[in-house]
């Protein structure tokens, strides 16, 4: 059964209300070679994140994850308090820094926004316990979801780009096939053009001629590399095809396919086939380039 392949860049956004207060939680996703997850929560919510990382590793394996929760304007107070004492030490700090090092001084929006100076008001209790708390994990989750929807339509998107890509390394390798079956003949000319400008007088043994391009041809066969280009080329579709978490699989694919095009266009004996292989390596690359969007 195919399984829906996910881009690892997304967005998505959810509003709810919890407790009497609207809530917002954002969620971006890009690139990333595992699962990075940071979260800016509110005042008095740090100790939701826990659970809201736990809810994110049960939806996404992969991917540089930023995500905020805000209160929207307008919300029943929260019961936030001032911490007088840590706010005294903040602006000795702001002022010193403004009269020592000349620094401007610090806008009120910045220094409330510091962890520590804002804390829960006593008696209001703690803002992540209880109803209000597991609604903002259940809002959450269902963020995660909108952000997996954004991610799964990426991912189509993207599936579609690399079968085209794939599309043209098979014209590629298929090009390069071909001209194996005259390989001998050319090493043939080669080597009389590369004789004769030794000695035009030069009588070739023409058995000799043909041992010796035939060796030639032993030495520059890349139907081994064709033959590699082509089980790589399948076993992509095939990852496509079944969908899921391929995108380390398919990077892993890319830099095999860059192998053999790098062995293909060393082993070249002629313009033609030399064209043919750095054709092969930009198409790789983009291959390469987009596989790296994939979870």
């Amino acid at each position: 059964m195919t399984s829906p392949i996910q881009s690892m860049t997304g967005f998505a956004r959810h509003a709810f209300d919890a407790g009497g207060t609207r809530f917002v939680w954002e969620l971006k996703s890009v690139n990333a070679r595992g699962l990075e997850i940071r979260f800016r929560l509110p005042p008095g919510f740090d100790g939701l994140e826990p659970s809201a990382r736990e809810a994110t590793r049960k939806r996404l394996t992969r991917g540089s994850c930023y995500f905020s929760l805000s209160e929207e304007s307008g919300s029943v107070d929260p019961g936030i308090a001032i911490n007088q004492g840590a706010l005294a030490v903040v602006l000795a700090a702001a002022q010193r820094l403004s009269q020592v090092e000349g620094i401007a001084p610090a806008r009120a929006d910045g220094i409330l926004a510091l962890r520590g100076v804002l804390v829960q008001a006593s008696g209001t209790g703690d803002p992540t316990e209880g109803e209000t708390g597991k609604a903002v994990i259940e809002g959450l989750d269902e963020a995660l979801a909108r952000l997996q929807e954004a991610r799964q339509q990426e991912g189509w998107r993207l599936r579609g780009h690399l079968w085209d890509i794939l599309d043209r390394i098979e014209g590629l390798v298929a090009s390069a096939e071909a001209r194996i079956d005259s390989l001998v003949e050319r090493l043939q000319a080669r080597i009389r053009d590369q004789v004769a400008l030794i000695s035009s007088e030069t009588q070739l043994d023409e058995a000799r001629l043909y041992q010796e391009a035939v060796l030639a041809a032993t030495r520059a066969d890349i139907r081994e590399e064709i033959d590699r280009l082509k089980t790589h080329t399948g076993e992509a579709r095939s990852r496509l095809a079944e969908g899921g978490v391929i995108g380390r699989r398919l990077d892993f694919l890319a830099q095999e396919f860059n192998r053999e095009a790098n062995t293909l266009c060393s082993k070249s004996v002629d313009h033609e086939t030399t064209a043919i292989g750095l054709d092969l390596k930009s198409a790789i690359d983009q291959l390469r380039e987009q596989v790296q969007n994939l979870e």
